[in-house]
């Protein structure tokens, strides 16, 4: 389970690495921190786990285009054909792994084992009090 934790993370740490590769890397530590103590307390098994991993990668996926129009927007001067081009790539190719990524998270948290509804059972004078469902003629 702490390996699967460990690896979640890490897969998480890189994808957060790559969207904001110019932060210093005590901001990547405390990201790595959250992430790490967020899946140890809230999964519970390792399709959990992926879950929650892949679906936080599907949010930096989606996140990286946007950062990168932010990154080039404060430019002054309007960004260049390479620019632009380097901007539609990133939104095509973030798009799509986006999409991936989260319908990947969506199907892990339809395949985890829910917990069961508590039971209720009704006592014999609860049954009585009921009207019951027969067919009139």
């Amino acid at each position: 389970m702490l390996l699967n934790i460990s690896l979640g993370t890490a897969v998480v740490a890189i994808g957060f690495w790559l969207l904001w590769g110019t932060l210093l890397p005590g901001v990547v530590a405390l990201w790595v921190a959250l992430v790490g103590s967020f899946l140890y307390w809230k999964c519970r098994t390792i399709t959990e786990i992926w879950a929650w991993s892949t679906l936080l990668l599907g949010l930096e996926s989606f996140a990286w285009p946007l950062q990168l129009m932010i990154q080039l927007k404060s430019v002054p001067a309007g960004p260049s054909d390479e620019e632009m081009g380097t901007i539609l790539s990133a939104v095509v190719l973030g798009l799509f792994s986006s999409v991936f990524w989260m319908s990947f998270s969506y199907g892990l948290f339809k395949r985890k084992p829910e917990t069961p509804a508590p039971s209720t059972t009704l006592s014999t004078p609860e049954l009585a009090k009921r009207p019951s469902r027969q067919k009139k003629r």
